[in-house]
């Protein structure tokens, strides 16, 4: 993605690279667009782009979803019985 490459040739020099700086620099990027700039980058985005970005948001919220009603903790653990003989 085109965005993506200009990003990182900006800052590569800049950041380490680690989580943080790569959260600070999404949230600072997304702080300065309005809803127009990010439906025009939409928009330029190719079909796979948008799958991708839709993946991503999808998965990460639902990860989130999941995580902020316990989901993992009321199930039952999965006992695999093993015959040792």
């Amino acid at each position: 993605m085109k965005l993506i490459d200009e990003l990182y040739e900006l800052y590569r020099n800049k950041l380490t690279g680690d989580e943080e700086d790569i959260d600070m620099l999404a949230f600072a990027f997304l702080e300065e667009m309005d809803r127009e700039d990010l439906l025009s980058i939409i928009r330029d985005m190719d079909n796979q782009e948008l799958y991708d970005l839709m993946g991503l948001y999808l998965i990460e919220s639902l990860k989130g979803k999941f995580a902020s009603e316990n989901y993992g903790q009321r199930r039952s653990p999965i006992i695999h019985h093993r015959n040792i003989h």
